[in-house]
């Protein structure tokens, strides 16, 4: 682990292994944290805050680190995509073409950010001076998911320590290892001792404490419905620390009649829907098309798919890898049984991966398409018009992410503002850029966004400050 800048085992010795999912090979054991770990990391933070040495330096210093820092794990990128690679069973064309680069990207783009967000001055009359002051909010504890390590590490260190907080950060037990080696690589750019702190371990041993930890001022996680709400209890039972989480989603696509170039749209949806195995909230999850393009477009779809290679995630050619762990393959592999009909894919393999598979359902209901599989399945429903669409699509207690294809602009704006989504992209899937919030509504996220100058309000205390400037007090 990483505490007080200094590579440290667990107070208790004890430790876990964390295996490569596509071989069950050990990788490496990584120290199992405990409370008491969190504690000392907390401590660590907590003076490295009040003494200053990372929130009083000047804000071009805070910029100069972190771009070292991005400059750092751009030039480390073929060992850090291959250990993400290994650890979560990531393709290692993913890890080096998409999550590195835009870990350095997010990085860049909130240091850049640091000395460009100005404080305020409120309109008040001749004898009074409102001034409204950011200052960073504390401690901040951060829990990563195991699906995204490297990313989601960088879309919350990048605003966290912008502000000028210290974190300490727990990665998840699946994939501990890059967020380890940008620790490491944190203090080799500056980042002093104390600010960037890294407690290994599990949810009941290392989360739940730092979610109860009266120390944090506030909570960053990505995760689970389920694990966030508990963040929410955790913050009501202590010191109401702040919360902010980016939770789960069922994602709906819908394809019009009028949509053009369907080529296109079968691979952005393929793209939404299998890529890195489905293991993403944002993925597309329902498929909603209209009955006059239902085949066609299935068609396209189908040999889009079949161009999505299964095998080896560190074949550079491979595009389906394993799921992260024995257990996840276990639940996602349960969805394979069903009443619909499969259009392609639909088999386990090697019992480790998930073929990318398309069912076509006759109706709206069932677990495939309420619940969250967060693996290659796509679930297909043909409509007979836009609002049924729209409606089919807000049928859900999550609202992260959507997707609308039309030829029609106006109406695929329209259907745009009516879904229930954080992100709803229009002819095409993503998840904006550095520079839009992303975050969900109703039960896909809570308190705050990651990226964008959003994230950054997340991360600080606004004061006010209002100054007597009447001429009672010694004015002119």
């Amino acid at each position: 682990m990483i505490v007080d800048g200094v590579q440290t085992a667990a107070l208790s010795g004890k430790t876990f292994k964390t295996l490569n999912p596509a071989t069950g090979e050990v990788l490496a054991e990584i120290p199992a944290g405990s409370a008491a770990d969190v504690d000392q990391a907390v401590a660590a933070a907590r003076h490295a805050l009040e003494d200053g040495r990372w929130s009083k330096l000047a804000p071009a210093a805070r910029k100069k680190v972190l771009l070292s820092l991005a400059s750092l794990i751009e030039e480390n990128t073929s060992e850090l995509a291959l250990m993400e690679s290994l650890d979560s069973g990531k393709t290692i064309g993913d890890c080096t073409n998409i999550d590195v680069p835009e870990a350095v990207n997010s990085l860049r783009w909130h240091a850049e950010a640091i000395d460009k967000i100005y404080d305020q001055v409120a309109p008040a009359n001749d004898a009074a001076l409102g001034l409204i002051v950011r200052e960073p909010i504390g401690v901040v504890g951060i829990v990563l998911p195991w699906n995204f390590p490297l990313l989601t590490l960088a879309w919350k260190i990048g605003p966290a320590l912008a502000a000028g907080c210290t974190i300490v950060v727990k990665p998840a037990e699946e994939t501990s290892l890059t967020t380890l080696r940008v620790a490491e690589l944190a203090l080799d750019a500056g980042v002093p001792a104390g600010v960037f702190n890294v407690v290994t371990g599990d949810g009941p041993d290392v989360g739940e404490p730092i979610g109860r930890h009266p120390g944090i001022d506030a909570i960053s996680f990505t995760g689970s419905t389920e694990t966030g709400r508990r963040f929410l209890k955790y913050s009501s039972e202590s010191n109401l620390k702040e919360v902010v989480l980016e939770l789960g989603g069922k994602n709906p696509c819908i394809v019009m009649e009028d949509a053009s170039d369907l080529d296109a749209v079968a691979a952005h949806i393929a793209n939404g829907a299998f890529w890195n195995m489905g293991q993403n909230c944002s993925a597309i999850s329902r498929l909603f098309v209209h009955v006059d393009v239902k085949d066609r477009l299935l068609e396209k779809l189908t040999a889009v798919t079949k161009t999505w290679i299964v095998g080896d995630p560190l074949d550079p050619q491979t595009r389906i890898g394993p799921l992260v762990s024995a257990t996840h393959f276990e639940k996602v592999s349960s969805y394979l049984e069903h009443d619909g009909k499969v259009i392609i894919g639909g088999n386990a393999v090697d019992g480790t991966t998930i073929e990318p598979t398309i069912i076509e359902f006759k109706r709206h209901e069932g677990r495939h398409v309420k619940e969250e599989i967060f693996g290659p399945i796509l679930s297909v429903i043909a409509v007979k018009s836009l609002a049924e669409a729209v409606s089919l699509a807000n049928e859900t207690d999550y609202g992260l992410a959507a997707s609308v294809f039309s030829g029609d602009g106006t109406r695929a704006l329209r259907a745009a503002r009516a879904i229930n989504a954080g992100t709803v992209t229009v002819n095409s899937y993503g998840e904006g850029d550095a520079a839009t919030p992303f975050g969900g509504y109703k039960q896909s996220g809570f308190g705050g966004r990651d990226k964008s100058l959003h994230a950054h309000d997340q991360y600080c205390q606004i004061k006010t400050l209002w100054v007597d400037l009447s001429s009672s007090n010694g004015g002119f």
